[in-house]
C-alpha cells in the first residue's frame, strides 16, 4: 500500500482500497490519480482491465460533496459497463455516502428519474443521457468532472454526435478525463474542442503478447461447427468466450452448443437488460463456462480467468479483433484466441491481418473431426408489413420472404414453409442432410432472396457439374455461375440470388454455366427436412 499513499488519497480512501484487496496501484492509476487530484485534464490510453474506473473514480469521489446536486457525469459505450462502472463507484463512495444512479436504456425510465434527484455521481449511455436531457429529468448544470470512459468505442458506435450534445450541456469549467484503448483522429477532435491542455498518458498493453497465443483453423464450411465443438471438448481451459458477428448466428451458437452437451449462453443486444446482467453474472461466477456472444461484451466488461477466446465470426477490422482477443492472456495469465475461418471469414481475415503487428499462425485441422448434428431454430417473428431483415409482407408470419396466410422461414408461402415456396398446407422445416440426390427437398433460405440451382454444391471454393434435382434449397455463397444450361445464382447471407440450374456456392463461386440473373430459388441435390450436419 505504500505506492497508494503517495497518490494523495485520503486515510478513509486508502482504507477502503485496502479492504477491496489493492496491494499497489496499476500503472494507470499511478499515473492517472496524482494529476486528476491536481484537477488536470487527462487522456489516458488504456485498456479494459487495466483499473482505469478506480484511477478516475477515487480522485472525484475525493472531491464532491454529498447533497449538492449532480457533480460528476460518467459517459460509457454499454449498458454493461455503464452498471460496471456504477457498482465500482458505490463501493468508493462510501467513505462519503455518495449517491450513484446508473442510466441506460432497456430498463424502465421512472426510476432512473427518481435517483437523478439525489445523485451526485451519474454513470450512463449517451443515448439515455440525452433522453433525459430532452425530458429535463437531469441537470447537468453543476457537473465539474466530466469522465469519458472508453471514448474510442463510443464514437465507433456512433455516438460522437450524442456526446457532443452532452459535452456542450456541461459546464465549461470542469475537470474532463477522457479514456481510451487508442486515440484516433476523433478522439483527438474531441480533446481539442473540449478539454484544457490535456495530459497523455498511455501505458503498456494489460494483455501480455508473450502469453497469448493466436492460431486459425481454415475450415471448410460444412464442418466449421462440428470443429468448433470438437475444440471446445479436447481443451480444458477456464472461462470461454465465442464471438459471432450477429445476433442470430449468437442465437444459433448456443443454442446447438447446448444441443450437444455443452453449457452456453448468448448475450447480445437483443435481450433485455436484466436478462444481460443475469447472463454476465452467471458466466462470472464459473456457473456457465462459454459465453457466446456478439461484440456487446468486447469492450469494456472486467471478466477475469477467461482462458479462451473463439472467433466463430471474424470481425471487419483489426481493432475490433483486438479488442476481442484482449479478453484473455491478462494479468500475467496465458490465454489463447482461435479463429475459425470459412470461406465468407476470408474478407475480414484479410482486412486483419494489415495489421503488422498481429501475427496468427495457421493450424492443422484435426485429422478426424466427429460430426454434429445441428438444428435451425426460428427467427422472431413479424407480424405484417416489411421488417428488414425478418421479412416481407405477410398475412400470417414471415421470417425471410413473404407469407399469405401461414409461416414462411425464407420464401413464400401459402400455408406454413420453412425454407422455400409452400403451397396449401405442406410444411418443410428447412434442415438438411450432408447427403445428396434427387427429387424435390425443400431447403432454408437465410436472408433475403434464394436463388434456383440444380445439381451439386460447392463449399468455399468451385464446383462444377454434379446431379440436378428439383427441390430448392439453400446458397451461402456469393454467386453461383451455374452448370449446363443454368442461370448463375447470387445471395446467400444478404445479396440478391440469381437462377441456376447445376451446382449450388456454399462461399465461393460455382463454374460451369451460363450466367442469369433473378431472383431465388434453389433446387439440387439435397436431404428432405432432416437435420443438418457441419
Amino acid at each position: 500500500m505504500e505506492k497508494f499513499r503517495k497518490l494523495g488519497l485520503s486515510t478513509q480512501m486508502l482504507e477502503l482500497i485496502e479492504k477491496a484487496g489493492f496491494t499497489e496501484p496499476s500503472e494507470i492509476q499511478e499515473k492517472a490519480i496524482p494529476l486528476a487530484m491536481a484537477g488536470k485534464d487527462i487522456i489516458g490510453g488504456s485498456a479494459t482491465g487495466s483499473g482505469k474506473t478506480l484511477a478516475f473514480g477515487a480522485p472525484i469521489i475525493e472531491k464532491i460533496e454529498r447533497g449538492k446536486g449532480i457533480q460528476a457525469l460518467v459517459l460509457t459505450p454499454t449498458r454493461e459497463l455503464a452498471e460496471q462502472v456504477a457498482i465500482i463507484l458505490r463501493k468508493f463512495s462510501r467513505i462519503k455516502d455518495l449517491r450513484v444512479a446508473s442510466v441506460y436504456g432497456g430498463v424502465a425510465i421512472g426510476p432512473q428519474v427518481n435517483e437523478l434527484e439525489r445523485a451526485e455521481i451519474v454513470v450512463g449511455t449517451p443515448g439515455r443521457i440525452l433522453d433525459h436531457m430532452e425530458r429535463g429529468t437531469i441537470a447537468l448544470s453543476k457537473v465539474g468532472f466530466l469522465v469519458l470512459d472508453e471514448a474510442d468505442r463510443m464514437l465507433d458506435m456512433g455516438f460522437v454526435d450524442d456526446v457532443e450534445k452532452i459535452i456542450k450541456r456541461c459546464p465549461s469549467k470542469r475537470q474532463t478525463l477522457l479514456f481510451s484503448a487508442t486515440i484516433s483522429q476523433d478522439i483527438q477532435h474531441i480533446a481539442k474542442r473540449h478539454m484544457i491542455s490535456p495530459v497523455d498518458i498511455a501505458v503498456e498493453s494489460h494483455v501480455d503478447p508473450t502469453k497469448l497465443e493466436q492460431i486459425f483453423y481454415d475450415s471448410p464450411q460444412e464442418i466449421k461447427f462440428s470443429l468448433l465443438v470438437n475444440l471446445l471438448k479436447h481443451e480444458h481451459p477456464g472461462l470461454i468466450m465465442v464471438f459471432c458477428n450477429t445476433r442470430h448466428n449468437t442465437d444459433f451458437v448456443a443454442k446447438n452448443l447446448e444441443n450437444v452437451g455443452i453449457e452456453a449462453i448468448p448475450i447480445h443486444g437483443g435481450l433485455t437488460q436484466s436478462k444481460r446482467n443475469s447472463i454476465l453474472a452467471s458466466f462470472r461466477s464459473g456457473k456457465v463456462f462459454v459465453l457466446v456472444c456478439t461484440d456487446v461484451a468486447a469492450r469494456g466488461l472486467d471478466i477475469k480467468g477467461v482462458s479462451h477466446v473463439y472467433n466463430y465470426d471474424l470481425p471487419p477490422t483489426s481493432k475490433e479483433y483486438i479488442h476481442r482477443i484482449g479478453r484473455t492472456a491478462r494479468a500475467g495469465k496465458e490465454g489463447k484466441a482461435i479463429s475459425i475461418l470459412s470461406q465468407r471469414d476470408y474478407m475480414n481475415f484479410r482486412k486483419i491481418l494489415e495489421d503488422d503487428q498481429i501475427k496468427i499462425k495457421e493450424e492443422k485441422l484435426p485429422e478426424t473431426i466427429e460430426r454434429v448434428q445441428i438444428r435451425i431454430f426460428e427467427r422472431p417473428r413479424s407480424f405484417g408489413g416489411r421488417g428488414g431483415d425478418r421479412g416481407g409482407r405477410s398475412g400470417g408470419r414471415s421470417f425471410g420472404g413473404r407469407s399469405s396466410g401461414g409461416r414462411s422461414f425464407g420464401g413464400r408461402s401459402e400455408g406454413r414453409s420453412f425454407g422455400g415456396r409452400s403451397s396449401g398446407g405442406s410444411r418443410s422445416f428447412g434442415r438438411r442432410d450432408e447427403g445428396s440426390g434427387e427429387g424435390r427437398g425443400e431447403r432454408k433460405s437465410f436472408g433475403d432472396r434464394g436463388g434456383r440451382s440444380s445439381g451439386s454444391r460447392s463449399f468455399g471454393g468451385r464446383s462444377s457439374g454434379g446431379d440436378r434435382g428439383g427441390g430448392r434449397g439453400r446458397s451461402f455463397g456469393r454467386r453461383d455461375e451455374g452448370s449446363g444450361e443454368g442461370r448463375g445464382e447470387r445471395k446467400s447471407f444478404g445479396d440478391r440470388g440469381g437462377r441456376s440450374s447445376g451446382s449450388r456456392s456454399f462461399g465461393g463461386r460455382s463454374s460451369g454455366g451460363d450466367r442469369g440473373g433473378g431472383r431465388g430459388r434453389s433446387s439440387g441435390s439435397s436431404g428432405f427436412g432432416g437435420r443438418r450436419r457441419y
